[in-house]
């Protein structure tokens, strides 16, 4: 299998894009040049990391190894979607939800993958595992953070119009329908977006990379179908889980709005 190995000096080269970005911030008073080169810094130092860590989990192939990997991926990815809700639950709970459904849609739809599509041997294999969790953790992180981000503000904007449906005899769950299909379209919508735009408006990342490392491309083509369908439903399963808890964690047994469980980020 032939591809190019990259130098570190090809990695800086492209990196200089970032600096052109950085300066494209400071030329319309953006504000954003010291993100941008913070978040370009953190992503080279997680990626190195995660090579160092890949390459230690590939050699020692163990179960263990490879359900810690998995536990804090998930730890990490619950971390991430709470910080971008605008509004969030007291306590762990904004954490504990978010976590709790990505870690239940990821392990899965992984687990699915690996046991039938894919015919990983032995089934815990990282080479496989850890990839695929990726993949789907990092897309089902984004439906499950922008589903519940939705949801909450939705809930706070119509607050009088829910309260007075509720006035009116309506259960909780009626009460709050709109809000709760709103919030699911939101978390969906870039996951289809992604999908109706796949090889006529891009290239996903996974075919790019199997065919610059000499893959046939009718078979990488294969692997991100697969891999796009894991997504979609990785995602759906998760958003609908965390809207679900999230809907419950909103109200109580005698069916009343509970906003004070909420709290501004």
């Amino acid at each position: 299998m032939n591809y190019t190995e990259l130098s570190y000096f090809d990695v800086a080269l492209a990196a200089s894009l970032i600096a052109v970005n950085a300066g494209i911030s400071i030329a319309m008073r953006l504000g954003l040049e010291q993100r941008m080169i913070i978040a370009a810094t953190r992503m080279v130092v997680q990626l190195s990391l995660v090579g160092l860590v890949l390459k230690a989990l590939f050699a020692a192939a163990s179960p263990w190894f490879t359900a810690l990997a998995m536990v804090v991926m998930v730890a990490f990815a619950g971390r991430e979607a709470m910080a971008r809700q605008e509004r969030k639950f007291t306590g762990y709970w904004s954490y504990g939800i978010g976590t709790g459904s990505m870690m239940t849609a990821a392990m899965i739809v992984t687990g699915f993958a690996l046991a039938t599509q894919l015919h990983a041997d032995p089934w815990y294999d990282p080479r496989y595992a850890i990839p695929v969790l990726g993949m789907i953790l990092g897309n089902t992180m984004n439906g499950v953070s922008l589903g519940l981000d939705r949801l909450l503000n939705t809930v706070q904007r119509d607050r009088n119009a829910i309260e007075a449906r509720l006035m009116l005899g309506e259960d909780i769950a009626t009460a709050m329908r709109g809000a709760v299909r709103e919030s699911l379209r939101a978390g969906l919508i870039p996951t289809i977006n992604s999908m109706s735009a796949a090889g006529l408006v891009s290239l996903p990342g996974m075919m790019t990379g199997q065919i610059l490392a000499g893959v046939e491309p009718g078979e990488a083509v294969k692997y991100q179908i697969l891999i796009i369908f894991l997504i979609a439903g990785g995602t759906a399963l998760g958003l609908f889980t965390a809207v679900t808890l999230a809907k419950h964690r909103l109200s109580d047994t005698r069916h009343r709005l509970r906003l004070d469980t909420l709290v501004s980020s």
